[in-house]
Formats: structure tokens, C-alpha cells, sequence
């Protein structure tokens, strides 16, 4: 059986010596978001077999983009910032791990079928490469 301890160790060994506890919120106790997520949640299931099939990031932290470059979620909402967050705990990744299933029944939610901030960030940035070309262009060319 996987003790609670074993998981705040491995999350220690990953991250820092934190003061967690059993109802931590692991990722806002050891400062990560984004891709760091990711990554810790791949090497636990791995670690501890857990299959996480059922798992929706969305609920649990940002991506990584809409961390630095995020425009577009002025205008339209990402997947994070339409759910209401749950937070991750130890006591959680031990259920978890010992059950070696994610098992959280998410709440009800309905998703766009487009990422309307990605299309907006997509629309901005090739218009900011287009201007810039026109504007060298423009420059060197006359």
C-alpha cells in the first residue's frame, strides 16, 4: 500500500522540500503551473501506474501558453478559466495511486468547440509577422 508519505517524498524529490500536508494544494505549495504539471503528473502515473484517462487538466492548472502569451483570453475565455479549479493533494494522489485510477467526478461543463483565445493569439501573431515583413520589405526595397 502507498502511503501518504511516499507521495509527499516523491513530490519532494521532484520538485523541493516543501511543507506539504495531506489537503496541500501540491502544484500552488511547490509554485508550478503549465508544462511542470504536465510533466510531474506523467512521472507519477508512470511511477505509481495510475491511469489517468479520466484526468482533465483544465481543471487542475494553466497550460503553459496561457501563462506567457495569451492574449486572446482577453476576448475569450480559456478551457482553466471556464471551470472552477480542484486543486490536487497528496491525499488525493495517494487514493489515486493505490486505486491506480484518476478518479474525480468532474463537474458538468461545456468546452467551445473552438479555442477562440487560440484563434484570436493566431490571428494577432500572423498579422504582427505580416506588418513586419511589409515594413522591411518597405525599407529595403526602396
Amino acid at each position: 500500500m502507498i502511503t501518504e508519505q511516499e507521495i509527499i517524498d516523491f513530490i519532494k524529490k521532484e520538485f523541493w522540500e516543501t511543507k506539504l500536508t495531506s489537503d496541500s494544494d501540491v502544484f500552488s505549495e511547490v509554485g508550478i503551473d503549465g508544462d511542470d504539471c504536465d510533466e510531474f503528473l506523467l512521472k507519477y502515473a508512470e511511477k505509481y501506474a495510475v491511469d489517468m484517462s479520466n484526468f482533465l487538466w483544465y481543471f487542475h492548472y494553466q497550460e503553459e501558453g496561457s501563462l506567457t502569451f495569451n492574449i486572446g483570453s482577453l476576448f475569450s475565455k480559456n478551457p482553466h478559466q471556464r471551470v472552477k479549479e480542484i486543486p490536487i493533494t497528496p491525499k488525493m494522489l495517494t487514493k489515486f495511486a493505490n486505486d491506480k485510477k484518476w478518479k474525480i467526478d468532474y463537474p458538468e461543463h461545456k468546452l467551445p468547440k473552438y479555442r477562440y483565445d487560440m484563434i484570436i493569439n493566431s490571428i494577432l501573431f500572423i498579422t504582427i509577422i505580416f506588418w513586419l515583413i511589409i515594413s522591411l520589405a518597405k525599407k529595403y526595397l526602396n
